[in-house]
């Protein structure tokens, strides 16, 4: 196969396998704008606000865990799969909610509120499952598909994906939000339309329920990608993983992949004990630590409740929406940048840029809050920058990256499971933490906790740009420390 076609193929393929991070993107942003009308709908307080919020990232912890238990025995496409229908059975649950408001014959299911609430939990929660799974195996995929010299490019195509489906998430809320105007969520007693029902009078359906085409386009396409080479070579099929790395390389890099696999093969077990092997410790705290950091830094905060934090400082509805959308945006922009720059630069060397950025970002925002000033939205877009070309792909990059291919799902799920949990405690507590220690105290709070980040990225991330993954594993088992 021509190099042309095949990185097409090679780019075909993550771009079916990052929509479920779009996914994972466009929930954690679309809740943002119905954060208000859930509140009046169903009486909110700040703890059941936090609640709604973070039930879904409830449900990616058992996602993440679910993934360790798959991925490695059924395989990283059937896996996809599982959480592709999860995600589309979440976003229609969230849509039709059971009516508990105004006219009674306009839902397809009428019932209590305190009913309706834990079934808006229930549907959150599955869709978090499945954004958990594919928060494991869509980099691991991508990671076992790629050539050494664009693997951290594809894997950041991921987290690339992350920020568009943000960015479209915060578009979507304000053009929904604009097309209702002053009607929006004044909820009538009268017989309405179906539109005006899900779009106006309750208009956070409408906005969970575009999520429904998305989920239903990835779980279509992934019928037509093929399995992980590396994964079939692990179970014994390596004619079929020969034809698909063809398919992605060309024959003779096919070859030399397949030889380098091959000579780890045999000493793999892919057993848990092995994760927790002398030669895996430094990996494994990489693993657990580095998703942990990166969420301890408050983004999940920024990015479910954006609309919130800056109507804090604004006061303004509207302009706290068109706020939102500007987060997005430099989100996106500069996660392409990390992109771009990631096989230049290298991994480590971004990392270390980008986390003292948002520490400077994040204790900025503190003292503008402090302050009283309108203007926190400057430093938060500096904070959503730094955060967009080190943290957000290149944590998904390097976990990908540094474990043996027969324990790469469990281990990746045991990291992402690290990253889910801190970001649930942190979206869950960022509304009662702004009501006890105020924004300012919650924003220094957050750049206080990226120093530790700083010092263990310094001492124990290496590099890893241009090395293939048996390289990789090769390093961990000559380095001392």
């Amino acid at each position: 196969m021509k190099k042309g076609k095949s990185s097409l193929y090679l780019l075909i393929i993550s771009f079916i396998s990052t929509i479920g991070g779009f996914l994972f993107g466009y929930d954690t942003a679309v809740i943002s704008g119905c954060n208000t009308f859930l509140e009046s709908n169903f009486g909110l307080t700040p703890v059941m606000l936090g609640w709604v919020v973070s039930s879904a990232l409830l449900g990616t912890i058992v996602g993440c865990i679910v993934s360790g238990l798959i991925t490695d025995k059924i395989g990283r496409k059937r896996t996809l799969l599982i959480a592709a229908f999860l995600l589309l059975i979440s976003a229609i649950g969230c849509m039709f909610v059971p009516q508990f408001l105004g006219e009674a014959t306009r839902g397809l299911i009428t019932s209590s509120q305190s009913f309706a609430f834990n079934w808006l939990i229930i549907f959150r929660m599955i869709g978090g499952i499945g954004v958990g799974i594919t928060s494991v195996v869509a980099p691991i995929y991508i990671s076992e598909l790629t050539p050494a010299e664009n693997r951290g490019k594809m894997v950041s195509i991921y987290q690339l994906s992350i920020t568009l489906g943000i960015l479209l998430a915060f578009l979507i809320d304000w053009i929904v939000l604009s097309n209702a105007g002053d009607a929006a969520g004044v909820i009538s007693n009268e017989a309405s339309s179906f539109w005006n029902w899900v779009f106006v009078q309750e208009l956070w359906r409408g906005m969970f329920g575009t999520e429904i085409p998305i989920a239903l386009m990835f779980f279509v396409l992934l019928f037509f990608t093929p399995e992980s080479p590396r994964w079939l070579v692990a179970k014994g099929r390596p004619q079929e993983a020969k034809g698909i790395m063809v398919k992605i390389t060309d024959e003779e890099s096919a070859k030399k992949e397949m030889e380098e696999i091959n000579e780890l093969k045999h000493s793999e077990k892919g057993s848990l004990k092995e994760l927790f092997s002398p030669v895996l410790r430094v990996p494994f705290a990489i693993g657990i630590l580095l998703p942990m950091f990166s969420h301890l830094s408050g983004i999940a905060a920024i990015m479910y409740y954006a609309p919130n934090i800056l109507n804090e400082s604004m006061n303004s509805v509207e302009g706290s929406f068109l706020g939102a959308i500007l987060v997005g945006v430099v989100n996106s922009l500069f996660t392409f940048i990390a992109i771009l720059n990631i096989e230049k630069f290298g991994r480590r060397r971004l990392l270390l840029i980008g986390v003292f950025g948002a520490f400077i970002s994040l204790a900025s925002i503190g003292i503008m809050f402090a302050l009283g000033s309108e203007y926190v939205i400057i430093p938060l877009l500096f904070y959503v920058a730094s955060f967009a070309f080190s943290y957000g792909p290149i944590v998904w990059v390097i976990i990908s990256e540094i474990f043996p291919t027969n324990i790469r799902g469990l281990a990746v799920s045991m990291g992402s499971f690290s990253l889910m949990v801190t970001g649930f405690i942190i979206t869950l507590t960022n509304p009662v933490f702004f009501k006890v220690i105020m924004p300012s105290g919650t924003f220094f709070l957050y750049a206080a906790l990226t120093l530790p980040a700083l010092w263990f990225i310094w001492k124990y991330v290496p590099e890893t740009k241009g090395k293939s993954l048996e390289q990789i594993e090769k390093y961990w088992k000559t380095k001392k420390w």
